[in-house]
C-alpha cells in the first residue's frame, strides 16, 4: 500500500498522467506537451531530444516524427524509449520507460491532415538529421515540395507516430527543502497489474 492522495491519487497512470498535462495546459506559457525522447545509438551511447506529445492514450503516449531520422533509426534498432514531461511553474514532472512502436497507418494519416500546410510539405522536404550544405537548400526544398504535392500533400511514409507502451512510470512533484514526493508504477510485462511505490526523494 502506499500513502498516495491529492495530486497522485487515482488507480490508472494514463488518467493521471492527462490530468497533470491538463494542469500543465493552464499554467505553463509555451509547449505544456514538449517532453524529452531518450533514445539508444548502436554503440549504447544515449541520445536526448524534445519531441511534442500528442496524445495519451489509454495503453500509451503518443508523438509524430519523420521515421528515417536518427532518432528513428534507434527506435527501430531497439524497440525502446524513455520520456520526460517536466513542468516548472507546476514544479512536476513525469518520467516514462517502456517499448516503442509506429502507430497504425490510419492514425499518422489522420494526425498529418491537421498539420499547417507549411509543415506537412516541410515534412516532404526536410531529410531530417541528415547533412544540410545550407539554410537556402532546405528553402529550395521546401519551394519544390510544395510545387510537387500541391495544397492536399499525402502523408510521406517516411513520417508518422510512435506510441511508447510503457512497463515504468514516475510521478514526482517538488516538495519544500528537496524532500520531493515519488511514486513510481511499473510492471514486468504489459499484461501485468501496475505495482506502485513511493521513492525516496
Amino acid at each position: 500500500m502506499t500513502d498516495r492522495d491529492g495530486i497522485f491519487a487515482g488507480d490508472d497512470p494514463f488518467v493521471l498522467a492527462q490530468a497533470w498535462l491538463d494542469a500543465a495546459s493552464q499554467t505553463e506559457p509555451n509547449d505544456p506537451n514538449a517532453m524529452s525522447l531518450a533514445t539508444v545509438d548502436s554503440a549504447g551511447l544515449p541520445n536526448c531530444r524534445i519531441v511534442l506529445l500528442k496524445g495519451i492514450e489509454p495503453d500509451g503516449f503518443v508523438f509524430f516524427t519523420n521515421y528515417d531520422s536518427q532518432k528513428g533509426q534507434e527506435i527501430a534498432a531497439t524497440g525502446q524509449a524513455a520520456l520526460n514531461l517536466h513542468w516548472k511553474t507546476l514544479g512536476r514532472q513525469i518520467r516514462v520507460r517502456g517499448q516503442i512502436a509506429k502507430v497504425p497507418a490510419a492514425v499518422s494519416d489522420e494526425y498529418y491532415a491537421t498539420r499547417p500546410l507549411g509543415s506537412r510539405i516541410g515534412a516532404w522536404a526536410s531529410k531530417q538529421s541528415q547533412p544540410l550544405k545550407t539554410k537556402n537548400d532546405l528553402v529550395t526544398a521546401v519551394s519544390q515540395a510544395g510545387a510537387v504535392h500541391g495544397e492536399n500533400p499525402k502523408r510521406p511514409l517516411h513520417w508518422g507516430g510512435y506510441k511508447v507502451v510503457p512497463s515504468q512510470i514516475e510521478f514526482w512533484a517538488n516538495g519544500e527543502f528537496r524532500l520531493h514526493d515519488r511514486f513510481n508504477w511499473h510492471r514486468t510485462r504489459i499484461s501485468d497489474d501496475w505495482s506502485i511505490q513511493r521513492l525516496n526523494p
